[in-house]
């Protein structure tokens, strides 16, 4: 006969806990047992969604519980990237921080670099001090970085509906941000080009003339993505009233970004505490009231709008501030930065090395501790935060007096963001949770740092 025993039961340890309704199989007739849970209504299911799935956006492990097609509860499984990159920054000097925090959030480098370049110069006490033309590159470089890495999500996001050609537009847009990394970082990511005290070399010869060449273009093939995507009534039936979260759950939650602005809420530290003069830019906050996986690719391509609206005041500036230095003064923090990349691609130019080289030694004395040993930074704690593609990324750095952090913690968004999951989830369809995942845009190496 078969027996229903209720909530109450004992785990393998010994534990009272409240597991629902169980069933006990003890002899006479299957079809009973069959009978018995069919008459509770309740036919839930447990399914891995990764972390090998395409739409867990590489390795977060989603753990469904399912009652036919619908989740009923959904949790995120984190941890199958950890890199230990806060850890590994405390034994590199401070600007070696800058080649570890730029893989984390790898879609967003330049995001990281500039947060945490930021707080260290908090800690130097040197804020104030940092060129105005190496503030103006920063704010170009991360306009043209939220650029690429909105086109990954909606890329992304496409290709895990179906519309492959939603993915190729974008990836290919994409690349004229890369581009132009390339041309002046030498790198098309993981660029450790923002420094403590500035950037790491100025703009190449013809590098805004290549810039002004890729906005254009780019400019068409932004507008061929909002035709793909914004009118079709596939991806509108796909994404509207899908992945819903309200202010109150954002607000709950710490969600910051497009999410947030989905719900209503304007929030953008580039309007709400300034930092590298974007008080001084001409751009909106984007937002909308649809609280959907709909609202925030909306909100994505209208932020590249403003970020176009914003490199070209950038560019504008940057032609008034040539020659300008790009690293700060003080010779005490100041990398090498008003170099010409040398003849084999890297490195420093023939000109400052044969400076070191053949004509000051105190030069190579001092060019070879600051390489090897760093700066000092004064002890203290700083928090300096930037509005990244997927919302707020803060850094809290402690100096201990020496030349390596003492800790350096990431407040990454995707961390943050990746609580909705379940909210975004729950209620929903199997194929839904598709859709919310991508509309958080999570990128695990954040998560995982």
């Amino acid at each position: 006969m078969a027996t229903q025993a209720q909530t109450e039961t004992q785990d393998l340890y010994g534990d009272d806990t409240d597991s629902g309704a169980t069933f006990t199989a003890s002899g006479g007739d299957w079809d009973q047992v069959a009978e018995d849970i069919a008459n509770v209504g309740e036919e839930r299911i447990v399914v891995n969604m990764g972390p090998q799935h395409p739409s867990t956006h590489g390795v977060l492990r989603l753990i469904l519980e399912l009652d036919g097609e619908t989740v009923r509860e959904a949790r995120a499984g984190i941890g199958y990237l950890h890199t230990g990159i806060e850890k590994n920054m405390e034994y590199r000097t401070w600007t070696q921080g800058t080649t570890f925090c730029t893989r984390m959030d790898y879609l967003t480098p330049i995001f990281n670099e500039t947060a945490y370049c930021l707080a260290v110069e908090k800690l130097l006490g040197i804020t104030d001090d940092i060129p105005q033309r190496a503030t103006e590159i920063r704010v170009l470089m991360m306009e043209l970085n939220r650029i690429g890495s909105h086109m990954i999500a909606l890329g992304t996001g496409g290709m895990e509906l179906g519309a492959t050609t939603v993915m190729t537009v974008c990836f290919r847009e994409r690349e004229r941000t890369l581009r132009f990394f390339e041309a002046v970082t030498g790198l098309r990511m993981n660029h450790a080009y923002v420094r403590p005290g500035g950037v790491a070399q100025d703009l190449p010869p013809g590098g805004l003339e290549l810039l002004e060449m890729e906005l254009a273009d780019l400019k068409g093939g932004l507008a061929q993505v909002e035709k793909l995507l914004l009118e079709n009534p596939v991806f509108k039936g796909r994404t509207v009233d899908v992945g819903y979260l309200n202010l109150a759950g954002c607000m709950a939650l710490g969600i910051t970004g497009p999410i947030l602005r989905s719900a209503g809420l304007p929030h953008d530290l580039r309007k709400a505490d300034p930092y590298c003069g974007y008080e001084t830019y001409d751009f909106n906050v984007v937002t909308r009231d649809s609280m959907d996986a709909y609202g925030r690719a909306c909100i994505r391509i209208e932020e590249m709008w403003e970020s176009i609206k914003i490199a070209e005041q950038c560019i504008e500036r940057l032609r008034a501030s040539e020659r300008q230095p790009v690293m700060v003064a003080d010779k005490k923090i100041a990398w090498p930065a008003q170099l010409s990349v040398g003849a084999d691609g890297q490195g420093n130019s023939l000109d400052h090395i044969r400076t070191i080289m053949g004509e000051s030694m105190e030069s190579l004395i001092h060019h070879f501790k600051l390489v090897t040993e760093g700066f000092r930074v004064p002890p203290g704690q700083a928090y300096a935060e930037v509005e990244s593609p997927k919302g707020v990324l803060g850094v809290h750095a402690v100096s201990d007096g020496g030349t390596r952090p003492y800790r350096a913690h990431f407040r990454d968004p995707s961390f943050n963001n990746l609580q909705a999951a379940s909210v975004l989830s729950e209620g929903g369809l199997v194929a839904d949770v598709i859709v919310a995942v991508a509309s958080i845009d999570p990128v695990m190496g954040g998560v995982d740092r």
